[in-house]
């Protein structure tokens, strides 16, 4: 792969072949790879919340029909 200076930008090259900036900067690539996991995380602990609530009203639906036939005597 040959790599081209970007003017001006210290940490950004240019692929000669692909034509595509490419960041060397390994800081900022683990910052974003922080960030990343945390969102993913994150996400998958609302999708968690969300199963877990749905299963709640799942309880509480079959909480309340169990309850409509013992007071109509079923």
């Amino acid at each position: 792969m040959s790599y081209l200076k970007v003017d001006g930008h210290t940490h950004l090259m240019r692929d000669g072949n692909t034509n595509s900036i490419v960041n060397t900067n390994m800081s900022e690539y683990q910052e974003y790879v922080s960030r990343r996991n945390a969102k993913s995380e994150e996400n998958q602990k609302v999708q968690n919340i969300e199963e877990e609530l749905a299963s709640m009203k799942d309880d509480i639906d079959e909480i309340k029909m169990l309850l409509r036939s013992l007071i109509n005597g079923s």
